[in-house]
């Protein structure tokens, strides 16, 4: 069989196993999710064996220039990640059922009822880098949300994702309710081509890795495609901003995981506090490791700041690397992120509530912050369980993507033998389109 016509049937077994998926009872899906973490944390040993491997090819890499630090920051898997991803299985099991709600209820006639009913989705492929939690974060928000999904991880990881879903397989053979196809994993990067053409059979796309990897499979596929292609994440510090907070929170932005997609990369201050603040926060972010960047007025308070080029403003260091800039009031940096930002996470940090309404309402970006870190646009900080990713287009689902961005809903009518000649011509009948509650 050749390697096209091998992927082919894996996503055929997936899609057969979505559907089988979609028809188990929520408590079934539950509980085939709650049995996964034990049997995770009982093969502790071999997934930090197999990250081990992964780590050591990543160190080479990283010595020969050809891995970035933030990447290998991501691959890393340890005692304290295994444990997080634990908790993250649980917590998606226990998260509210997605499927059957009904969304909407019209009264089209008398007998005539319309429901608009949430449901899965169906095949879910995966394209990730450097993020062995991203294995089970997806698959759980997969399973709780009846859909199947095809994973493929970077190669940087690939041991270290095969062991997570052999364990998860065992768990899920074990448990028997949900089919082991429904969490399938191709390792091979020619798979990536095959994939992205079966829009037969995959239902949606979800790359998480970076900015060329998001691009290139947006470019390359006719199925829809979800996912964010930059984190340039701001943080804006008001003129009524109170000092303390707004360097801790610019602080912890940047260094608390400057890896990740909801790291600031870019700290706006006002006019009339930059001489009280810029100074101190250059200072407690270069103690803290972090090179800063920034703009003629900024390099006018701290001259040995590097001068911003006109491409750092738009730039996901993913490190800690920051670009500083003064703007003249909320409405220039409501300007500034909405031209340099990438519409995922931008914060103000200010005591005005005026300043901080125009900021979030008029900021085009999936998640806006006022007095908060932008590390908290996560799925899990959010109370969702996990996240299969960030959106940050318009449309179907945007910020953290858990369980309810992997539905879709039908509309679903009921009628007592309604025709549709009836309601044409001189003597049509009236619909009532009358809205009742859902229910």
């Amino acid at each position: 069989m050749s390697a096209a016509a091998t992927v082919r049937a894996l996503a055929e077994r997936a899609k057969a196993a979505s559907r089988t998926v979609a028809a188990r009872p929520a408590a079934s899906r539950a509980a085939a999710l709650r049995a996964v973490p034990d049997l995770l944390l009982g093969a502790r040993d071999a997934l930090l064996s197999a990250n081990a491997v992964d780590l050591a090819d990543a160190r080479e890499a990283l010595a020969a220039g050809a891995m970035s630090r933030s990447t290998y920051q991501r691959l890393v898997l340890d005692d304290r990640r295994l444990d997080e991803m634990a908790a993250q299985l649980r917590a998606v099991a226990a998260q509210p059922e997605p499927l059957g709600r009904v969304l909407r209820r019209t009264l089209l006639d008398d007998g005539l009822e319309l429901r608009q009913v949430s449901c899965p989705i169906g095949v879910v492929a995966a394209i990730f880098e450097a993020r062995p939690d991203a294995v089970t974060q997806i698959a759980a928000l997969a399973l709780r949300s009846g859909n199947a999904v095809v994973l493929k991880p970077g190669r940087e990881v690939r041991r270290t994702a095969r062991a997570l879903v052999d364990a998860m397989h065992g768990a899920l053979a074990a448990h028997g309710a949900v089919p082991c196809d429904a969490v399938a994993m191709v390792d091979d990067r020619a798979a990536v081509d095959v994939l992205l053409s079966l829009d037969d059979l995959v239902d949606l796309v979800v790359p998480r890795g970076s900015n060329a990897l998001v691009r290139d499979v947006m470019a390359r596929s006719r199925i829809p495609v979800l996912g964010h292609a930059e984190g340039v994440c701001h943080l804006y510090l008001d003129a009524a901003a109170e000092p303390e907070m707004a360097l801790a929170l610019a602080v912890d932005a940047k260094v608390q995981y400057p890896a990740a997609c909801n790291a600031v990369e870019v700290v706006l201050v006002h006019r009339d506090v930059a001489d009280a603040l810029i100074p101190p926060l250059v200072a407690r972010l270069r103690a803290n490791g972090v090179t800063v960047g920034g703009c003629r007025r900024t390099r006018a308070l701290v001259p040995d700041v590097l001068p911003a080029a006109p491409a750092d403003w738009r730039t996901e260091w993913g490190d800690l690397r920051l670009t500083v800039g003064v703007v003249d009031d909320v409405d220039d940096a409501i300007a500034h992120v909405n031209a340099h930002g990438s519409h995922h996470t931008d914060a103000i940090v200010t005591s005005d509530a005026a300043a901080a309404e125009a900021f979030l309402a008029r900021v085009d970006s999936a998640c806006v912050f006022h007095n908060a870190s932008t590390r908290f646009a996560d799925g899990y900080r959010f109370g969702l369980g996990a996240e299969l990713g960030i959106g940050t287009g318009k449309l179907h689902a945007r910020g953290p993507v858990g369980l309810e961005g992997l539905t879709t809903y039908k509309h679903v009518l009921a009628g007592s033998g309604q025709r549709v000649a009836d309601y044409v011509g001189p003597d049509a009948r009236a619909f009532r389109h009358a809205p009742l509650a859902p229910g």
